[in-house]
């Protein structure tokens, strides 16, 4: 008897357009042309955390010059670890920060930033910011969304036409992923928020107990599971630089999410 088939999807950059704006803490300077997955593997200590928190509702409210960790400690704000290059403990980040001096404003900047530029941001990812373990501070802070690649509700229709059932796993907030599951039409359950790469391939070994499993995903975060998986598809149509490590581990390479609906699988 064959084994049913599963589809799991990254969320930024491969079903959304991902938009952001990332500030220097050191420079003060703000900039979009670089992803933040590629910051991190830029150096071993640095962790990406991300605030599972609506921005609009709760940062972009806040006190702008109190520390981030005042803030975080202060109103119990719940976050997670959503990328390292090695294992970072949630419970360690307040510890680590707590004599960084960076503000609430530094993440307001980034949130203003892309409030300004006007972009149709369908799907929230929501903001954060980079620490670097080692040194103890916060090197950048930034602000996510996106709006849904054109193709997505044609690819996600079509299969399930084919009967495949359909999964997201993404460094996200949590309420991004509800808000994309209720988009596209799939199961509270299917969703996994705030995956780091390691979390990623457990849930593609899990899952291929009962499936054969396709990831589709388009950066370093997602290629432990890509590589995991029974069939792992990067997908370019981001249209940003993806490391050749990635490339290396890919099964397939498209640069349309609905090429994915073409692949022997």
């Amino acid at each position: 008897m064959k084994k049913a088939k599963a589809v799991v999807f990254d969320n930024s950059g491969t079903l959304i357009k991902r938009y952001r704006a990332i500030k220097n803490i050191k420079t003060g300077t703000i900039f979009d042309d670089k992803n933040s997955i590629d910051i991190i593997d830029e150096d071993i200590n640095r962790a990406l955390v991300v605030l599972q928190t609506d921005p609009s509702k709760c940062i972009n409210k806040a006190n702008p010059n109190q520390t981030i960790h005042h803030f975080l400690k202060k109103n119990h704000v719940n976050f997670d670890v959503s990328y390292s290059s090695y294992p970072v403990d949630k419970k360690e980040v307040l510890n680590i920060i707590k004599d960084d001096i960076s503000q609430v404003s530094d993440v307001q900047d980034t949130l203003n930033e892309v409030i300004r530029k006007h972009y149709n941001v369908e799907i929230c990812s929501g903001s954060g910011f980079i620490i670097n373990v080692a040194h103890g501070e916060v090197e950048f802070t930034i602000t996510a969304g996106g709006k849904i690649f054109k193709e997505v509700p044609n690819v996600i229709n079509e299969l399930k036409k084919r009967e495949i059932d359909i999964f997201v796993a993404s460094g996200d907030r949590t309420a991004s992923l509800e808000q994309l599951a209720s988009y596209i039409d799939i199961p509270r359950e299917n969703i996994y928020p705030t995956a780091d790469s390691r979390r990623k391939k457990e849930i593609i070994e899990s899952l291929k107990k009962n499936y054969k499993v396709m990831m589709v995903g388009n950066s370093s975060n997602d290629i432990l599971a890509i590589e995991e998986a029974d069939l792992g598809i990067l997908t370019l149509q981001q249209e940003e630089d993806v490391p050749k490590k990635v490339f290396d581990k890919a099964d397939v390479v498209v640069y349309n999410i609905k090429d994915i609906l073409a692949v022997d699988f």
